[in-house]
């Protein structure tokens, strides 16, 4: 998920944090069949706007993809829960009701088929802003570009198409000329709209939103809210749909999204939701420094099926995302986007490794899937113990941003007055320049050095004698890395350019 922003402060409360992350559950779980209907594919007007919302304000072209929209209509199905649900996710349903809609997919995908890997990344776009965002596109995008992926955004939730509290009442509401047929029954009818999304995808009836492209493999990716519904999906309805290769479990918490589609109905869920370990696809689960606090109940030891990483010097929307995403939003929003509303003087946005981490997570997933090495595990991460020298919390999957580091990165911050609860989302850096900026107080303002007693911010120059120096360590620590598993060698290499390129040392 991303918003935009001012800027920052640390460690945002459970509760805040649980209310930006699951906050839009209006409406929510559904249903998934394994003979279900298969959706109409139709193309949209062109509308007032002339482009679909969230359309990419980067030039595609330049990259060799294409951008475009498709409608897919029919009957979706919702589901109840059927016998007890238990915290090891083998969760079983029972059909519940049935109810027409229409909805849509934005498609990016290589131009040149001989340039598509035969991968298709579908992503439950995220609502938690009350409009749609992808931020596992922004998260994954030189990954995707790179490699010749596709990627898809859905449509799957009511507040998307319909709107909700928000300043743009949904997609009819920003174009009634492009959107004003789509109809969404409610979010007890997303999870199985998700599945005819995917089938779509694999044997259009209409228009091929892939362009003759053929499908080898189809990953499901959520992130944020979107993750908490891809909790449930995974645990009670790919059991039935059986549509997905593989599950992307990005930041979610440690309880998943009401089958119900109710809000209230989060109670009754069990808590923790781990992830099932009996699925025949594998699903792979990524969380924050952010995220930690409130998953890591829901902790399970990894198996053959699931693997979790907990990557350190992290936050849940980070500056990489937020620079890349704003465009696009701004784009399509406008000054409606919604905003971080971080109070002025507090630390600028983590400009951590996170984007690093889902590129080789989305690799290792399309190759798991396809029959290939399942990844490798990562340690846990402790953020309530941090290093006292660095701020930066210990454990975790650790990239050379954080073994060989320059900058207190930390996905935890205060809120203060004056902030908004989306703000914590966000991280924190905070440069090493002897405490000389406004929020270095040695307190819980001061990402690294949050308590007391206090104690000086690192010294560059003490650290990394010679530029040679530190860059040998970024580069030793960059192959490290990526022999571990936990880095691609493309982004090492752009990693060790970066230090190259730097002043460090001396």
């Amino acid at each position: 998920m991303r918003i935009p922003l001012r800027s920052p402060r640390r460690r945002a409360t459970a509760a805040a944090l649980g209310a930006v992350l699951f906050g839009a559950f209006i409406g929510a779980a559904p249903s998934a069949r394994a003979d279900a209907d298969d959706p109409a594919v139709s193309v949209p007007p062109a509308g007032a706007h002339g482009f679909p919302f969230l359309a990419a304000a980067e030039d595609l072209g330049s990259f060799g993809y294409t951008e475009d929209e498709y409608f897919i209509s029919g009957t979706a199905h919702s589901y109840a829960k059927a016998g007890s649900w238990g915290s090891d996710g083998r969760w079983s349903v029972r059909e519940s009701g049935s109810a027409a809609y229409k909805t849509r997919l934005l498609v990016r995908r290589p131009t040149d088929p001989a340039k598509f890997n035969g991968t298709v990344v579908v992503e439950w776009l995220n609502v938690s802003g009350q409009l749609e965002l992808s931020p596992d596109y922004w998260f994954e995008r030189d990954e995707l570009l790179r490699e010749g992926y596709a990627w898809v955004g859905v449509s799957a939730q009511s507040v998307g198409v319909n709107g909700g509290l928000g300043e743009i009442h949904g997609l009819k509401g920003w174009d009634p000329a492009r959107y004003g047929t789509l109809v969404h029954p409610g979010d007890a009818y997303s999870y199985d709209i998700f599945s005819q999304a995917g089938r779509a995808l694999r044997a259009p009836h209409g228009p091929d939103p892939l362009g003759g492209l053929k499908v080898r493999t189809l990953l499901a990716d959520g992130e944020s809210q979107s993750a908490g519904f891809m909790t449930t999906y995974a645990d009670a309805v790919q059991p039935v749909a059986k549509v997905y290769d593989g599950l992307m479990i990005h930041s979610n918490s440690a309880v998943g999204a009401p089958i119900s589609g109710a809000l209230a109905d989060t109670l009754t869920m069990p808590n923790p939701s781990r992830i099932r370990t009996d699925l025949p696809v594998p699903t792979f689960v990524v969380l924050t420094e952010t995220d930690v606090p409130l998953a890591s109940a829901a902790r399970q030891p990894d198996t053959g099926g699931v693997v979790h990483w907990e990557l350190a010097g992290t936050s849940h929307g980070d500056q990489w995302a937020y620079d890349l995403g704003d465009p696009t939003l701004k784009k399509s929003a406008g000054s409606a986007a919604p905003q971080a509303d971080c109070a002025a003087g507090t630390p600028p946005f983590n400009d951590g490794p996170g984007h690093y981490s889902m590129n080789a997570a989305l690799r290792h997933l399309a190759s798991w899937a396809r029959g290939g090495a399942r990844p490798p595990s990562g340690a846990p991460l402790n953020t309530a113990l941090r290093d006292p020298r660095t701020g930066l919390a210990t454990g975790g999957v650790r990239l050379p941003d954080v073994t060989v580091p320059t900058r207190t990165l930390t996905g935890l911050r205060n809120l203060g007055l004056g902030d908004g609860v989306f703000c914590g989302l966000y991280g924190a850096r905070d440069p090493w320049n002897g405490d000389a900026d406004a929020w270095d107080g040695h307190d819980a303002g001061d990402p690294s050095d949050p308590s007391f007693p206090p104690t000086a911010e690192p010294v560059l120059s003490r650290l990394y004698p010679t530029h040679a120096g530190y860059v040998g360590k970024v580069r030793a620590a960059a192959q490290q890395s990526v022999a571990g598993g936990y880095l691609l060698p493309e982004d090492a290499a752009a990693i060790v350019k970066a230090a190259q390129d730097s002043s460090i040392g001396g």
